[in-house]
């Protein structure tokens, strides 16, 4: 049987380490596979004008499934500033090459689950009755609508005529902005389709099925943002009578369910929500796992066979110029496994995840993070596991 060939991104900062030693534990675990390295990120922003070249999308296109590390993005103005001279004048605007991957290749399912580890010393605890301490088993799936709502990119600064002309149709923009000057108006939409809607909903109640959750929890605003958030849960509703009526559906609001996150994380199952909230609640039930060293994700499209895995965490740059590094390598090695659930190769991702819930629990390898030490460049001589360390780890356990 022929190796598959998977497309890895590296991207900037600590994504190139954190990859590495990911590709070195699925081998040690008996994953075979030829990586092909797709460019992306800031490099190629500054020297290329585009931080995801065609060639990039071209590898995807052809072999369908991507490890990537990490992005760097930054402001409008500083993004310019970095551009080789010569590309100053050619009009260009930065945007994140991982939404130009997710809007491009429709990667509009996102998966982000959030599980506790036994014996993680960053794990959620909280006081019970009287003088004890309890640690709430976490184990929520947030599957959160990839492409659309704030993150659909459809805004405008200083708007046009024609734009200005149509939001002045609507009596509220008249109310309350219609005496702005128009120079004065930056404008961001939120837009939800019934097609994208229903495919995320649906998403979330089968792995609820599959998975054997008791509840899929709609986490949006529907008694505010009454035309978007109203419509995915009127949308769940009607799925859950008709398709699912054995799975109970929850309705939270966004605010209040970060205030419950801490009260009673455990009740929860599947979470689903738009672009914005969905990114806000999944890092929150990703601190009471151990943060962003344990956040893992992955962005697929169940027609095309395109996915993405990642972790949630950023590029990191300070640490990235660290002479050894310090992050914690987990997030991206638990991004691999759900790569390997996808492509079938499940029974590769429980040993691996077996192997990092055993290094865990022992507690004698310990990240900077887990180790509750500042992330400064002497953690190492201070005891704390270098990303290296933590690999070599989980590869002796397995």
């Amino acid at each position: 049987m022929a190796k598959r060939t998977i497309i890895s991104m590296p991207g900037d900062g600590i994504g190139k380490t954190v990859l590495d030693e990911t590709i070195r534990v699925l081998g040690a675990a008996g994953f075979e596979a030829d990586y092909v390295e797709g460019d992306i990120g800031w490099k190629f922003w500054c020297k290329e004008g585009n931080p995801l070249p065609q060639r990039t999308i071209d590898l995807l296109e052809k072999h369908k499934i991507g490890l990537f590390g990490a992005i760097t993005s930054k402001p409008k103005d500083e993004a310019f500033d970095e551009l080789l001279p010569e590309l100053k004048e050619k009009g260009l605007v930065y945007s994140s090459p991982i939404v130009g991957l997710r809007q491009h290749f429709n990667l509009d399912i996102c998966l982000r689950p959030c599980k506790t580890y036994t014996g993680n010393p960053l794990n959620f605890i909280r006081r019970g009755q009287g003088e004890t301490i309890e640690e709430p088993k976490v184990d929520v799936a947030i599957f959160r609508q990839n492409t659309e709502g704030l993150y659909g990119g459809v805004e405008w600064s200083n708007p046009s005529p024609q734009v200005h002309a149509a939001f002045m149709t609507h009596p509220k923009f008249v109310s309350n902005f219609g005496e702005t000057p128009v120079d004065e108006l930056s404008i961001s939409t939120r837009i939800f389709t019934k097609k994208a809607t229903e495919r995320i909903l649906r998403a979330a109640f089968e792995y609820a099925d599959k998975y054997g959750y008791k509840s899929v929890t709609v986490c949006e605003k529907p008694n505010v943002i009454r035309e978007t958030s109203g419509m995915m849960y009127k949308m769940a509703q009607q799925m859950q009578k008709a398709d699912f009526p054995h799975i109970e559906l929850w309705n939270t609001n966004i605010d209040a369910q970060m205030m419950w996150l801490t009260k009673n994380p455990e009740n929860y199952g599947v979470i689903v929500a738009g672009n914005m909230f969905g990114d806000i609640v999944s890092d929150g039930f990703a601190g009471l796992i151990g943060g962003l060293g344990f956040a893992c994700s992955a962005q697929y499209n169940p027609e095309s066979g395109v996915a993405v895995f990642e972790p949630t965490h950023g590029s990191a740059p300070k640490y990235a110029d660290y002479p050894v590094s310090i992050v914690n390598p987990i997030a991206m090695v638990e991004s691999a496994c759900m790569m390997l659930d996808f492509i079938d190769e499940s029974t590769i991702a429980k040993k691996i995840r077996k192997a990092v819930a055993e290094v865990v629990a022992e507690g004698n390898v310990k990240t900077y993070d887990m180790a509750k030490m500042a992330g400064r460049a002497d953690v190492v001589e201070k005891g704390a596991a270098s990303t290296k360390e933590m690999a070599d780890a989980i590869i002796k356990k397995l």
